[in-house]
């Protein structure tokens, strides 16, 4: 269900590129509908989530809020 969550993000990041001009439009095509892209992007997405949550407990154990 996160890859279909991703899938539709990537078509709306791609559209704001196209529409500012910073990627052609070939490229947007690309970026929204390769799954290669959205299975990396749900990676990294899970990879950051993982950090976020193992950084947070590492502070709260630092700054004693764990107790």
């Amino acid at each position: 269900m996160t890859l279909v969550f991703i899938r539709i993000l990537l078509r709306y990041l791609a559209a704001v590129l196209v529409t500012r001009g910073l990627i052609a439009p070939d490229l947007g095509e690309m970026i929204s509908r390769d799954p290669d892209v959205a299975m990396a992007l749900q990676v990294a997405s899970g990879a950051l989530i993982a950090a976020t949550a193992e950084g947070w407990y590492y502070l709260a154990h630092r700054c004693g809020w764990a107790k």
